[in-house]
C-alpha cells in the first residue's frame, strides 16, 4: 500500500475502455495504477520470497484462494489512502494533477467519500479472516493513511513526517508483515507467534526501505506549483528542484550498490550472480535515463518519476526470482 495520490501521469486504459466504460476508467484513475501495480507485486513477490523459504517445509501448504484475498485486502486498502489522500487534496489536484477524477469533477465529494468507506471497511473484514498478521499490516498502513491526509494531524505537511509515512508503509510494514502472514499461511498455520524472518527478506525491506526515501521526495518535483500555492511544506519548495532531484537519484544509487554488494556476501540462498548482474544493469539504465530529464519542464519531470517507479515494480520481480533460481 502507498501513501501518497503524488504520482506520474495516469497509467493509460486502452482508449476503447475509456469510452465504453467511463465509470470505470474513472475509478481507475481514483485507484491510482502505478500504486496498484506496486501493491500488487509486492504481494506476489513477498509471497514468492515466502515459498522459497518454505517449500522444504513439511507442512507447507499452496492456498491460493488465501493469496487472493490477501492481495485483496492490500489492494482495497490501497484504494482507501489514495483516495482519502484525494478527498483531502482537491484543490490542489486541480492544479497539480487536474485529471483526476475529483479534481475534473467526474466523481462527487460524496461518491468518494464512499468509496474510500467502502473499500477501507472491507480492507480491514477481509484482512481479519484471513490472519492476525495482516489484520496488523493492514491495520497499521490505514493509520498511517488516515493521519498522513487528513487534519488536523494531515502529516503530509511536513517533509520529513510525510516520507516517514511513505518509507514505513512500504518500505518495513508490508514487506515485514506479508512475510510473516504468507510463510504462516506456507506452513499450514504452525509456526510460532513470531516466525524468524531470514536475511534475504531483510534485505528486500532494506532495499525498499531506502529506495521508497528517494520516491518520497522525488514525488514533491512535478507538484511544485500546487505544493507553494497551499503552503505544503516540501523539500522540493525549502531546497529546490535540482538539489532534490541529485539526492534522490544519488539514493537510488546507494540502493543498487549496497544490493550488488550484498548479493555475495548476503547469507541466504539467492542467485548472487543473477541478482548482483541485474541491479548493476539497472544502475546503468538509471543513470542513462536520469541524464535525459530536463527539470525545467513538468512533463519530462514526471516521466522519470514514473520510471523510477518502474525500477520499483522490477524489484518485485528481480528479487524473488533469485530467491527461486537457487
Amino acid at each position: 500500500m502507498t501513501k501518497t495520490s503524488s504520482s506520474p501521469p495516469v497509467i493509460s486504459s486502452p482508449n476503447l475502455i475509456q469510452q465504453s466504460f467511463p465509470g470505470l476508467y474513472s475509478f481507475w484513475k481514483f485507484s491510482r495504477p502505478h500504486t496498484i501495480i506496486g501493491t500488487s507485486l509486492s504481494v506476489l513477490g513477498v509471497y514468492l520470497i515466502a515459498m522459497s523459504e518454505f517449500r522444504q517445509f513439511p507442512g507447507f501448504s499452496w492456498n491460493g484462494l488465501a493469496l487472493f484475498f490477501s492481495w485483496l485486502a492490500c489492494i482495497c486498502g490501497n484504494i482507501y489512502i489514495v483516495g482519502l489522500n484525494q478527498l483531502e487534496d482537491i484543490e490542489i489536484d486541480q492544479i497539480n494533477k487536474p485529471h483526476l477524477p475529483l479534481a475534473a469533477e467526474e466523481y462527487s465529494r460524496f461518491q468518494a467519500q464512499l468509496i474510500v468507506g467502502i473499500t477501507g471497511i472491507l480492507a480491514l473484514s477481509i484482512a481479519a479472516f484471513q490472519g492476525y498478521y495482516l489484520l496488523g499490516m493492514v491495520g497499521i498502513s490505514l493509520f498511517l493513511g488516515t493521519i498522513y491526509s487528513l487534519p488536523p494531524i494531515r502529516l503530509k505537511r511536513f517533509p520529513f513526517w510525510a516520507a516517514f509515512c511513505i518509507f514505513t508503509v512500504r518500505g518495513i510494514i508490508v514487506n515485514l508483515g506479508l512475510y510473516l502472514h504468507f510463510s504462516w499461511l506456507l506452513s499450514g498455520k504452525s509456526l510460532s507467534l513470531i516466525p524468524t524472518i531470514p536475511p534475504s527478506v531483510w534485505a528486500l525491506t532494506l532495499f525498499i526501505l531506502v529506495f521508497t526515501v528517494a520516491i518520497a521526495i522525488f514525488k514533491d518535483i512535478p507538484d511544485l506549483e500546487g505544493d507553494r500555492q497551499f503552503q505544503i511544506n516540501t523539500l522540493t519548495i525549502k531546497l529546490g528542484t535540482v538539489t532534490v532531484f541529485n539526492i534522490s537519484r544519488w539514493i537510488l544509487t546507494l540502493c543498487y550498490l549496497g544490493m550488488i554488494l550484498g548479493s555475495f556476501t548476503l547469507q541466504s540462498p539467492v542467485n548472487s550472480l543473477f541478482l548482483g548482474l541485474s541491479h548493476f544493469i539497472l544502475l546503468a539504465v538509471l543513470w542513462w535515463r536520469s541524464l535525459s530529464i530536463d527539470l525545467s519542464q513538468k512533463q519530462s519531470i514526471a516521466q522519470g518519476y514514473q520510471f523510477i517507479w518502474k525500477l520499483f515494480f522490477l524489484e518485485y520481480l528481480i528479487f524473488p526470482l533469485s530467491c527461486l533460481f537457487t
